[in-house]
């Protein structure tokens, strides 16, 4: 009987974790803006390519309490206000100039999943105007990027993976359309990939990691880190 439970027990932490695992946050918002326009920005949580988005009420641990930063042209980082819906937390800002905006999230999960700590990320870019130069800074410890303002179907994107301030070598994309269509790809000895998008409509990208290196979390050990993060964007 001892025996049996030890079993069960795996198999639920199992799922528990396999759970966590498909899903992200990702953050929805125009690819474009302009200078004195206020422009809406959400974050979800859930299963992007089965159309799932959970309640607040049941987001994992404590990813309620992440916090939505914006990167501006000039480099500066603000904190933007967030306040919760049904499935959601919204956030507005106003360009106050031309240039290149990276909305960002990183949000560590206080409960582990079994021995395993959860690092969940997510970034959106949006285009102001005609910059002088687009942003490649990457500010998530792991990040994708691209020239998104005029994504169009059909037409290729170039996605840039960014791992600790480095290409992301040799990692796993994974690319979702909004009517599940979905695609894997693999980053190559420059942190690159692309693909020709065949729909119109919000596309988000999840790049992941694990880190093998075991340490302590809230008090509790772990054995490895999870880093999933998405890039968001519309194509026309």
């Amino acid at each position: 009987m001892k025996k049996w439970n030890i079993l069960l027990l795996t198999f639920a932490i199992s799922l528990m974790t396999t759970g966590v695992f498909a899903h992200a946050i990702w953050i929805e918002t125009a690819n474009t803006g302009q200078i004195g326009k206020e422009q809406t920005v959400r974050i979800y949580y859930g299963e992007y390519v089965d159309g799932e988005r959970d309640s607040v009420a049941k987001w994992y641990s404590d990813i309620k309490d992440l916090e939505l930063w914006l990167v501006g042209p000039d480099q500066k980082k603000i904190q933007l206000k967030t306040s919760a819906a049904v499935n959601y937390y919204e956030a507005k800002f106003t360009p106050g100039s031309n240039g290149a905006y990276t909305l960002t999230i990183s949000h560590q999960a206080k409960e582990l999943g079994g021995e395993t700590k959860y690092h969940f990320l997510a970034s959106a870019d949006v285009t102001v105007g005609k910059p002088a130069a687009k942003s490649t800074v990457a500010v998530n410890t792991l990040q994708l990027k691209s020239d998104i303002a005029s994504a169009q179907v059909n037409k290729q994107i170039q996605l840039k993976a960014y791992h600790n301030n480095s290409d992301a070598v040799d990692k796993k994309v994974s690319v979702f359309s909004p009517n599940g269509w979905s695609k894997e790809l693999t980053t190559d000895k420059t942190g690159s990939v692309s693909f020709l998008p065949p729909f119109p409509g919000r596309y988000v990208i999840e790049i992941s990691d694990m880190d093998k290196s075991a340490g302590e979390h809230y008090g509790k050990p772990y054995q490895e880190t999870w880093s999933g993060a998405t890039y968001s964007f519309e194509v026309k």
